[in-house]
C-alpha cells in the first residue's frame, strides 16, 4: 500500500479498494468502536472504581484510627480512673454546708492564734458554679508583719481549700500593719442542690 491508494480512496466503493487499504480502514473502525464503547458504557465504571478506591481509603485510614484507639483502650480506661480519683479527692477537700461554719471559724482562730486583731470579718454572698459553691469573706486585720505572714501561711495548710485575693497591706501604729483581703472558701453542692442547679440550666433557653 502506498500514499496514492489513499488518496484516490473512495469511501462509497470501499469494498474494491486493495486490501492493505481495507484493512487499515477496518482498524480504523474498531478503535473507533472501542473509543465510543469506552466513553458509552466503562467511563461511569471507571467513576464508579475510582470512588471506590477512595472510600477504601477512607476506611482503611478509618480501621487503622480504630484500631489504635482499641490498642489503647486499656491506657485510656485507666487514665480515667486516675482523673476520677483525683477528682474526688480533690472534692474531699471541699467542705458541705455543714462544715462551713466550722471552716470559718477555723480561719478567724489561725488570726487570733498568731496575736491579730480582726475589725472586719464579713462572708459574702454564694456564687454557685457547676457542682461547688464559692463563698467570699472581707477581712482586716491588725498584727505585726511576721504575725501576718504565719496567718497566711496556715491558710495555706487547713485541710480545706482556701485562696487569698486582694491582699492590700499598709503600715499601721508602732510597728504593726493593716491588712485588707478577701478569702475565697468553696464548698460542693449536695445532691438537691446539684439537681436544682441541673434543672435550672436546663430550663435556659
Amino acid at each position: 500500500m502506498n500514499f496514492s491508494d489513499l488518496n484516490n480512496l473512495d469511501l462509497k466503493d470501499i469494498a474494491n479498494a486493495p486490501l492493505a487499504v481495507r484493512a487499515l480502514a477496518l482498524a480504523l473502525l474498531l478503535v473507533a468502536m472501542l473509543a465510543g464503547g469506552w466513553y458509552l458504557l466503562w467511563a461511569d465504571s471507571i467513576q464508579q472504581l475510582n470512588a471506590s478506591r477512595e472510600q477504601e481509603q477512607s476506611l482503611r485510614e478509618a480501621y487503622v484510627t480504630k484500631k489504635a484507639l482499641a490498642y489503647n483502650y486499656a491506657a485510656y480506661k485507666q487514665r480515667l480512673l486516675d482523673v476520677e480519683q483525683s477528682l474526688a479527692s480533690l472534692l474531699r477537700q471541699l467542705p458541705n454546708r455543714s462544715e462551713m461554719d466550722a471552716l470559718l471559724t477555723d480561719i478567724n482562730q489561725a488570726g487570733v492564734g498568731h496575736g491579730l486583731d480582726f475589725e472586719l470579718f464579713r462572708p459574702g454572698n454564694e456564687t454557685m458554679a457547676e457542682f461547688y459553691a464559692t463563698l467570699p469573706v472581707a477581712i482586716k486585720v491588725t498584727g505585726r508583719y511576721h504575725d501576718i505572714a504565719s496567718f497566711v501561711g496556715d491558710l495555706s495548710k487547713l485541710p480545706r481549700i482556701v485562696t487569698l485575693h486582694d491582699v492590700i497591706l499598709a503600715p499601721a501604729k508602732e510597728g504593726t500593719l493593716n491588712m485588707d483581703a478577701r478569702i475565697q472558701t468553696y464548698r460542693y453542692l449536695d445532691e438537691n442542690e446539684l439537681a436544682a442547679a441541673k434543672k435550672q440550666q436546663g430550663g435556659k433557653p
